[in-house]
């Protein structure tokens, strides 16, 4: 058990659980529309802030929506932004970050 979760880490395939990727997917998803329907969360700030949330922004939710594809063993550098260990850590801080912007605090 432990030799395969170490050969799918070197494979770039994710040990994520299918539920949890189901789980992330549609986190991001969600987080997307909601992107879509309040613009302003982002399009407000000032440009370098701008620019770090939209950097945040496309790694986070790029990782998320391709969470699914991580569980074949097509090889692609695309793979690593959601198979890297502070993906969640990304998508968990951008959720925060428009949360706080969302109620006004910056």
């Amino acid at each position: 058990m432990v030799a395969r979760r170490r050969r799918e880490r070197l494979l770039g395939m994710s040990t994520l659980p299918w539920g949890g990727a189901a789980l992330v997917l549609a986190l991001t998803a969600l987080l997307a529309v909601w992107l879509l329907l309040e613009p302003w969360l982002i399009r407000d700030l000032p440009t370098p802030a701008r620019l770090a949330m939209v950097v945040l922004g496309v790694w986070a939710l790029g990782g998320g929506l391709s969470m699914p594809l991580h569980f074949s063993p097509v090889p692609g550098w695309w793979r690593l932004a959601g198979a890297m260990p502070w993906y969640p850590l990304a998508l968990v801080t951008f959720i925060v970050l428009l949360l706080c912007r969302y109620a006004g605090l910056f």
